[in-house]
């Protein structure tokens, strides 16, 4: 499992610009919101973690596409698929090696993006927390729709229409808890135990029915 992990993160960072991809992308995205909407500070600072965490959701939609594909094209899904080790496993390493190296470089590119928002100092380290615990789940969301998608030469968009609305509650709570660090009246600890929730689940059934979706594409 180890080798397996090291494997796919030499994979995620190669494929495609792998993580560097991911944060120019995402960057590009909240880059361009100050065009959009003025030059309004105090506007900015409002909207601040909103932008950076839709930045962030459509950077990590990307790659997952890729997540399944080198294996499907070379042949080495059929040997992961007989290997005596449990697949949900095997799925569940390769999920956390594609975070490291496509979601990881998003949290710790956040806090540059939330000074270029005018957000205060309060506001940049709860988006970043709450991406550091919710970004996870995006991964884990993403490799059921990877999963599905695997069998088809052109799957990235349907992965992205698939992912998309499941992703959606990480979404919310974590743009609430960060909103809520913000602003004192608003309580933190719960939509962020909530965000927490959401990321366990989905590590637990994420990759329970991506390695069903994998059976049944070998079939």
């Amino acid at each position: 499992m180890i080798a397996l992990f090291f494997r796919d993160l030499k994979l995620s960072i190669r494929a495609g610009g792998g993580a560097l991809i991911g944060v120019l992308f995402f960057m590009t995205v909240v880059a361009v919101i100050p065009f959009g909407v003025g030059p309004d500070l105090n506007l900015l600072s409002r909207i601040g973690p909103a932008i950076v965490w839709i930045g962030a959701l459509l950077a990590a939609l990307l790659g997952l596409d890729r997540l399944f594909q080198a294996e499907r094209d070379d042949g080495a899904l059929d040997l992961i698929l007989m290997n005596e080790n449990p697949l949900v496993l095997t799925v569940f390493v390769k999920c956390l090696a594609h975070w490291t190296a496509t979601g990881l470089p998003l949290v710790i590119a956040s806090p540059l993006l939330g000074l270029f928002m005018n957000m205060s100092e309060m506001a940049i380290g709860a988006v970043m927390l709450t991406l550091l615990v919710g970004s996870p789940a995006l991964t884990f969301i993403g490799a059921v729709g990877a999963a599905v998608a695997v069998a088809l030469p052109r799957g990235g968009l349907l992965v992205s229409i698939l992912v998309l609305p499941l992703a959606i509650p990480v979404l919310i709570f974590g743009v609430s808890a960060s909103y809520a660090a913000a602003q004192d009246p608003a309580p933190f600890l719960p939509p962020f135990l909530i965000l927490m929730a959401i990321t366990l689940f989905s590590s637990v059934i994420g990759p329970f029915f991506a390695a069903l979706a994998l059976r049944n594409s070998s079939d």
